[in-house]
């Protein structure tokens, strides 16, 4: 093979995740590969810099961000095609993961570059281990849509959804979501409210959904800094049959009413229903009690 017909010599792309809060809560293997790429695109260069200094570390940087124009994009991979390797990251976790940063690592993918990810902090984790509410199995649907039929939509999937559910949300939106995931999941569902993880206002507060919602309500929890919601499975016939639970099938009619509500059919939603609380399908059809009259007879 003659030099011509080498491949040339591409850069790596790092992936690095960063501290959520704590600025000690970054891995040594991240600040070596920060230490060594010629070029860091950061989220904000500002923000990344606090935690460059603090650990000595003087790589230049450049930004990127979601609003970047499509030039930088084109300016990162050409840095990459030329041989030199580069390190992305977010102000906080990790690029990709309800921040920006997935289309560049697409990108560079889609042209067979070799990207590697530094894995780290991340408030998923926190807030699923720290809330102990989640259960083994857990999805993570990060922000809500803000308003719409895509928004009742996800709520009504959130609602049947046989697993735990973490969710990222704003603090001044964070009432108003709470408030539609006890409408949409009932108001007994147990979830947590992880506000402003690893740093020194940290908190984690377990209760009901329509508890927390009354908490932030009452300014219990403030409604400020960053914030993940946990919402626990539902429960299921088997649960509410140990809490001894004799309104069963009257609770499991009125999850079908708020799908129904949040803009799910109702057969659609009596089938939901049925597969999580392991209650027949035509039990579901109204509010009456079991024990009640009514098209179920």
């Amino acid at each position: 093979m003659t030099d011509a017909d080498e491949e040339p010599v591409r850069g790596i792309l790092y992936v690095v995740a960063t501290p959520i809060g704590n600025l000690s809560d970054i891995t040594f293997r991240a600040i070596e590969i920060l230490g060594d790429v010629p070029l860091i695109a950061a989220e904000d260069t500002r923000h990344t810099r606090v935690l460059l200094d603090r650990h000595g570390v003087r790589t230049r940087m450049t930004s990127y961000h979601a609003r970047s124009p499509a030039a930088r994009t084109h300016a990162l991979l050409d840095h990459l095609r030329s041989g030199a390797d580069l390190a992305l990251v977010s102000d906080a976790g990790t690029p990709g993961v309800s921040d920006p940063g997935g289309n560049l690592v697409l990108a560079w993918a889609a042209e067979k570059g070799v990207v590697v990810p530094i894995p780290g902090p991340s408030a998923v984790l926190a807030a699923v281990t720290g809330s102990g509410v989640a259960g083994p199995r857990w999805a993570f649907e990060g922000f809500l849509p803000r308003k719409g039929r895509q928004r009742r939509e996800r709520l009504a999937r959130v609602a049947t959804e046989d697993r735990g559910t973490v969710l990222f949300e704003a603090p001044d939106r964070v009432g108003a979501t709470l408030g539609d995931l006890a409408h949409a999941c009932g108001a007994d569902r147990p979830a947590a409210v992880c506000r402003e993880l690893t740093k020194r206002h940290e908190s984690i507060v377990r209760d009901t959904l329509g508890g927390l919602r009354a908490m932030v309500d009452s300014g219990a929890i403030p409604a400020r800094g960053e914030f993940v919601i946990v919402v626990g499975p539902p429960l299921t016939l088997g649960k509410l049959a140990g809490r001894n639970d004799p309104d069963a099938v009257v609770a499991a009619r009125r999850s079908v009413e708020d799908l129904v509500d949040a803009g799910v059919a109702r057969g659609e939603a009596a089938r939901r229903v049925a597969a999580s609380t392991g209650l027949p399908r035509r039990a579901l059809y109204g509010l009456q009690g079991p024990d009640q009259s009514g098209s179920d007879a």
